[in-house]
């Protein structure tokens, strides 16, 4: 809509500045209007138009320093140059810098408005490129602030610089695909392309063919010449996702664009070389692949240059609350609804769950409780069933404690952390299914330093005990 493409005119002529404004007013275009140069830098700073008309003799400045200077604080405006003056040497320096076309004076209505509304399409078009732009970044950024990952950036930022191969390992799920984006973005390669290839999506017979390509007739179905993503690549970088799934025959290739940088198409005799930056990446143990004969020795000791680990997230639980704020945003900014919360237990179920498919699984839980949650707050009854309840695993294993002393209080706290939450923090029913005297069980509750969740800690006996009297029960029988 027009009300939504603010235009700044910037000339010293009165008339001018009242002729255009009533021309675009008519047209439903906000107008600003400025008579020198500094009062229109200032008015670009504060409104930040969509266009300028700007004349190219003003006083204060001239116009081509003006328009330096704004496409030097916002590159999204489009500024369209005025002259009283046929001055071609003007008009090549303003194009040179940016401007988007130039008017002559008197300026023509016709030619005016035409130049106004083109203007305007490639400002939206320009807009819309932004928006997508910046929603793809925010999907590609590895988010987290844990120790773990502040780690794994600063290794990124070490290894993108240089040209060395890089081996990527970790669970499915972690994010190995955003550290490889991460690196090839940071990378002096970052202005040619980046290959992705999953070598467990692609059929066995197939991996070689589209790998390094190959020549029209050299297989069935082969109709036409077909170029290969190691040759797509050249002077940029290439993602070998699941690297551990490729065929040995085509390791075997892999390892020559290693060693000697060149590729070989599928039916042809004739060797290409290739400059390309290889980044692999694999949820196998390629140790134990290496021993059962499924993946090459000497393949891994070259893609090994630099290995990188990619956590998985039960090893970044400090950074759960983190990513549930990122995927809010990215999928409200994607999809254009309003923002949901999550509340506090949601996110301390979040923060307990141990997440088998890691990130991805995170993510796409989210995905699915913003769209089918009708509430603008999603709690614990939106949550699947498998999440509901959950219970933590072991704090300690028995076979590493070495001293009784830590092995019975270990226990001890193990033992009753289980029967607290069966009987969910329930003191009286704990006490009496296992037998021990309430006021034994919340010293010991205290002495463990066993965690009772706030909303259920004010009971009765609870408050005499941290009040420092006897609970009403007490005895002073039981365990020890």
């Amino acid at each position: 809509m027009m009300k939504d493409i603010k235009v700044l005119v910037i000339d010293d002529e009165k008339n001018i500045l009242k002729s255009v404004k009533m021309v675009l007013s008519y047209e439903s275009y906000p107008v600003i209007t400025a008579n020198n140069g500094l009062e229109g830098i200032n008015l670009f700073k504060e409104i930040k138009p969509e266009i300028v008309l700007l004349d190219v003799k003003i006083p204060g400045f001239n116009g081509i320093q003006v328009l330096k200077q704004m496409k030097e604080i916002n590159q999204l405006s489009e500024i369209i140059m005025i002259s009283g003056h046929s001055g071609i040497k003007e008009a090549v320096e303003a194009s040179k810098l940016g401007a988007f076309d130039f008017l002559e004076k008197p300026i023509s209505r016709e030619k005016l408005i035409l130049t106004i509304r083109n203007a305007s399409e490639k400002v939206k078009l320009l807009k819309e490129n932004y928006t997508l732009k910046n929603i793809t970044e925010k999907k590609q950024n590895l988010v987290g602030e844990s120790e773990v990952i502040l780690k794994l950036k600063q290794t990124i930022k070490k290894v993108s610089k240089t040209n060395s191969t890089i081996l990527i390992r970790g669970e499915s799920g972690t994010g190995k695909e955003l550290i490889a984006r991460s690196i090839y973005n940071q990378s002096t390669r970052n202005k040619n392309k980046f290959i992705q290839v999953n070598c467990a999506a692609i059929p066995e017979e197939l991996i070689e063919s589209e790998l390094f390509g190959h020549e029209k007739g050299s297989f069935t179905g082969a109709y036409e010449k077909k170029i290969g993503k190691f040759e797509s690549a050249h002077q940029g970088s290439i993602f070998l996702d699941e690297i551990g799934d490729l065929s040995l025959k085509a390791q075997a290739k892999v390892l020559r664009v290693l060693e000697e940088g060149e590729i070989q198409r599928v039916g042809s005799s004739q060797v290409k070389k290739v400059d390309v930056r290889i980044i692999a990446a694999t949820n196998k143990n390629l140790n134990q692949e290496i021993k059962n004969g499924n993946f090459r020795e000497d393949l891994f000791f070259r893609l090994n240059v630099v290995p990188i680990f990619s956590p998985p997230l039960r090893e970044r639980k400090d950074d759960v609350l983190i990513l549930i704020e990122h995927f809010v945003n990215y999928f409200s900014d994607e999809n254009n609804y309003k923002k949901k919360r999550f509340s506090e237990e949601v996110i301390k179920c979040f923060e307990k769950y141990n997440w088998k498919g890691n990130v991805r699984e995170l993510r796409n839980l989210i995905e699915k409780l913003l769209i089918m949650t009708d509430f603008d707050i999603i709690t614990e009854n939106d949550l699947p069933d498998y999440m509901k309840d959950i219970q933590e695993k072991p704090s300690f294993y028995p076979q590493d404690i070495k001293l009784w002393k830590e092995f019975k209080s270990k226990s001890e706290k193990h033992f009753l952390e289980n029967k607290l939450r069966e009987f969910k923090y329930n003191i009286a029913q704990t006490s009496k299914e296992i037998q021990l005297p309430r006021s034994n069980l919340y010293k010991k509750v205290d002495v463990l330093g066993i965690m009772i969740p706030d909303d259920l800690k004010a009971d009765e006996e609870s408050r005499h005990f941290r009040n420092g009297e006897e609970s009403p029960d007490s005895t002073g029988k039981g365990g020890s």
